[in-house]
């Protein structure tokens, strides 16, 4: 029998027990890996029985928060996100869909001119002036996404006075000028010193990169590079027979 359910019934000290954890969690207090106390710990500390401690861990493992582990304990789950392969994914809501907060910042920006190397790799001409940026997506307190993106002036000029400060780059571009094509390549890579330190992984640990181009009609608009941590992140695509 439950010591709390004579004070309140049990339903409020389980959502309690239930928010107590998630909050923590989805903070970044308890990060992924971590490990939560057991449950008679869980239920000293709470003052209720075990059954009203489990009931609360077991929604948290349905909402995909928690690993249970038989004889270990629970742990903080690493999210997993899935992004569509023959889509261009908004990444804020690939990160709300996995109940964490989002946050974007720009790590840096640069105007220059397009050169052989841009023309032969993205089809900016070359001498067109372009837009480079580098930023990180984050998913509550750890890294999620490293965006590089190149945008061509002579396709949306005004980027160049845009700073992207506060505002991501893919939904600027959408909001301001239609895509009529689109290319995705798909690789897995080993992080190099640069790309552990932005996403907090060790060097070499395995990535997915997405590189995108698209354009608006022939001309060339942007072409970005997305590296997610590998183990975190997978890719799916929707398909149907072809007539015939």
């Amino acid at each position: 029998m439950d010591t709390e359910a004579g004070k309140d019934g049990g339903g409020a000290l389980y959502l309690r027990i239930l928010d107590d954890i998630r909050d923590r969690i989805l903070s970044g207090e308890w990060p992924p890996g971590h490990r939560i106390p057991f449950e008679h710990e869980l239920a000293d500390e709470y003052r209720c029985s075990r059954m009203t401690v489990n009931k609360a861990m077991s929604e948290l493992a349905r909402a995909g928060l928690i690993e249970r582990r038989r004889r270990s304990g629970s742990f903080v789950r690493m999210p997993e996100s899935q992004a569509a392969v023959l889509e261009i994914q908004d990444i804020r809501a690939e990160v709300e869909a996995l109940g964490l907060p989002y946050r974007y910042e720009r790590v840096s920006r640069k105007l220059r001119e397009a050169n052989r190397k841009d023309e032969a790799d993205t089809g900016f001409a070359a001498g067109t002036g372009i837009v480079d940026l580098v930023c990180r997506h984050m998913a509550g307190p750890a890294p999620f996404c490293l965006e590089q993106r190149s945008i061509s002036l002579a396709a949306v000029p005004e980027a160049a006075s845009e700073s992207f400060e506060t505002v991501a780059p893919s939904p600027w571009l959408v909001a301001r000028i239609p895509w009529s094509a689109g290319e995705h390549r798909i690789r897995a890579m080993p992080a190099d010193d640069h790309i552990a330190a932005m996403l907090g992984v060790a060097r070499n640990a395995a990535c997915l990169v997405v590189q995108r181009r698209t354009w608006s009609g022939d001309l060339p608009v942007t072409q970005v590079v997305l590296t997610y941590p590998g183990e975190t992140h997978s890719l799916v695509a929707r398909f149907a027979p072809k007539d015939g």
